[in-house]
């Protein structure tokens, strides 16, 4: 089944996403992890879209959707789920099932709570729901959250090397 690019405006972010399946079908909506976007799912999709109506979204600052000013934008999990939550109701989605990975999903889950009558199941790789859940990996980029400082945001870069990447998620 084809895969169809899209994009939606959600409040000041235009938000990249693929989509497959019949408008009929279950919708199944797809967050990802960090630092990817929705063509992690590139091979997934195709595969699903027989039984579902696929939609995966890249997140604010990932892939192809717009990246907002960080002055302007607060890049917290919360501000994040608004998003997806808004571009979601943009859709016309009602009632869909999420499935997670990684840095996805405490932005699913926010989805969740807010909203238990839209979600029909929760499928969850990896995803925390908690801070305790984050490996020392996340130290710097704790500190930056806390105090998004120019020295701050320059000892998370070593965390985004290629080498670094790849023995940490692989």
């Amino acid at each position: 089944m084809a895969v169809s690019y899209k994009t939606q405006q959600v409040q000041d972010v235009e938000v990249f996403y693929r989509e497959a399946g019949s408008k009929e079908a279950p919708v199944l909506l797809l967050l990802h992890g960090f630092p990817s976007s929705s063509h992690m799912f590139r091979d997934l999709i195709p595969l699903l879209a027989d039984r579902y109506r696929v939609i995966a979204p890249d997140l604010p600052g990932f892939g192809r959707t717009s990246s907002p000013a960080r002055g302007e934008f607060p890049y917290t999990f919360d501000k994040l789920a608004a998003v997806m939550t808004g571009f979601t109701e943009a859709l016309g989605l009602s009632r869909y099932a999420l499935y997670v990975f990684d840095y996805g999903a405490p932005i699913g889950f926010r989805m969740a709570t807010a909203n238990p009558d839209r979600i029909s199941a929760i499928i969850s790789q990896n995803g925390n729901a908690y801070i305790e859940g984050f490996s020392d990996a996340w130290t710097a980029w704790e500190a930056y959250w806390r105090d998004p400082s120019a020295q701050n945001r320059e000892a998370c870069r070593a965390s985004l090397s290629p080498e670094v990447i790849e023995n940490w998620q692989y």
